[in-house]
């Protein structure tokens, strides 16, 4: 039995509670044992390590429900024309291990990583936040997954890992598509709903896969327990989604009332990835990402804020992801920030861990520090309910623990 005890900690659970001052958090092994608001833990039986927090902030490993982590390099479209997959794979687990020191112990992936990513993280063959995989995404011909170019005459890219999906037209094609990622043993499924900015041959506003071919993946996700994650931009592709019956939308930029209330009443979430756009936009070009490319970009940038605004209005579940790629992945806490534009400090701390761990259908073990949920922690120098930038700076993250193991510990 391994007992590690948190003392005189600023605690901000993520139940939804304001902080407490002084608190007490106990671990035993992988699991939370007690969390004690007075910060008076009594004996313990056998070796206890102790982390004084001396009034640093302890809350919830932070969650990212939209991650790539083979999208190792800034320009996706061609990474897989340039990498070995050998190279590739070891790129993306270096990838899962820089999410982990940003503090970040559960992630979704929404496209490229396989189980073998997962499992190899699971079982500590490498380093690396906790992962739900996807697969490869389910894209319509000269969709968003489609990676060839306009000029190109070639059948659809069917090689490699990472990057790369599933092409499939009507509803059978759909269907069969779905069963596959399935039978490698994703935990959830992704479909383009809409065009996107990083694909060559589409536009951003435009929807993408009929309700019927998006409702067969939906009936065959369904099947097994799992759930569809769609990308989309566009009001009528986002409200084509949930009338197929999706549960997570992604991105959603350019919506207005109509799909933000379609999102509301259907229960579903949506997952905005404002941080993307920002840094993209700035640095794209520098990575080899064409114009025409930046221009979708700075499309969906414009009118992020406008979209995330329509769907706290509606009183969405609004979760959090970051969708970066390539080196740009260090800058995956900025999102709090741009958040914080329209959402309260609280809400974009839930929206990282509570609101993330509903959508995983995780609640019982992650997103709060409650007894008997993962001991996934972190220590956090300042406070970021006045400061939401504190964790862009990794010095400030002083613990993180995943699964009662010490990731880091600089206290």
């Amino acid at each position: 039995m391994s007992l590690t005890v948190f003392t005189d900690a600023v605690l901000i659970d993520c139940t939804g509670a304001d902080p407490v001052e002084g608190a007490a958090v106990v671990v035993e092994d992988d699991r939370i044992k007690d969390v004690l608001p007075r910060g008076q833990a009594g004996p313990l039986p056998g070796p206890v390590t102790t982390l004084d927090c001396k009034g640093a902030t302890l809350m919830p490993g932070l969650t990212d429900a939209h991650v790539h982590i083979c999208a190792v390099e800034g320009n996706i479209t061609d990474q897989h024309r340039s990498l070995p997959p050998s190279l590739l794979a070891a790129k993306a687990l270096r990838r899962a291990e820089e999410c982990l020191l940003q503090g970040f112990t559960t992630v979704r992936d929404a496209g490229g990583a396989d189980y073998g990513f997962r499992e190899a993280i699971s079982e500590g063959i490498y380093p690396g936040s906790r992962m739900l995989v996807s697969g490869r995404y389910i894209s319509q011909t000269g969709g968003h997954g489609d990676k060839r170019r306009r000029a190109e005459w070639i059948e659809p890219i069917d090689c490699c890992i990472g990057m790369v999906g599933s092409i499939a037209d009507g509803e059978a094609e759909v269907r069969k598509a779905v069963r596959e990622q399935l039978r490698r043993d994703v935990d959830q499924i992704k479909i383009m709903a809409s065009g996107g900015a990083m694909s060559p041959s589409d536009e951003l506003d435009t929807t993408q896969f009929t309700i019927g071919e998006m409702r067969a993946a939906v009936e065959e996700a369904r099947a097994v327990g799992k759930y569809v994650l769609a990308h989309a931009y566009s009001d009528s592709a986002v409200r084509n989604a949930i009338e197929a019956g999706v549960r997570s939308i992604e991105h959603g930029n350019l919506i207005r009332e109509a799909a933000a209330k379609a999102i509301k009443d259907a229960g579903a979430f949506l997952v905005p990835t404002m941080i993307t756009y920002e840094m993209i936009y700035r640095e794209g070009k520098r990575y080899g990402i064409g114009d025409h490319q930046i221009q979708k970009i700075n499309l969906a940038r414009e009118q992020s804020v406008q979209g995330l605004t329509y769907a706290y209005r509606a009183g969405c579940q609004i979760g959090s992801g970051s969708d970066l790629l390539g080196d740009m992945m260090v800058q995956r806490a900025v999102e709090f920030e741009l958040k914080a534009q329209v959402m309260k400090p609280m809400e974009v701390l839930l929206s990282a861990t509570k609101v993330n761990a509903a959508l995983f259908r995780m609640s019982d073990r992650i997103g709060t520090v409650e007894p008997g949920k993962y001991a996934d922690l972190i220590v956090v120098a300042g406070n970021p309910l006045r400061n939401l930038r504190v964790f862009q700076v990794q010095d400030n993250l002083k613990v993180i623990m995943k699964s009662g193991r010490l990731v880091k510990h600089t206290l």
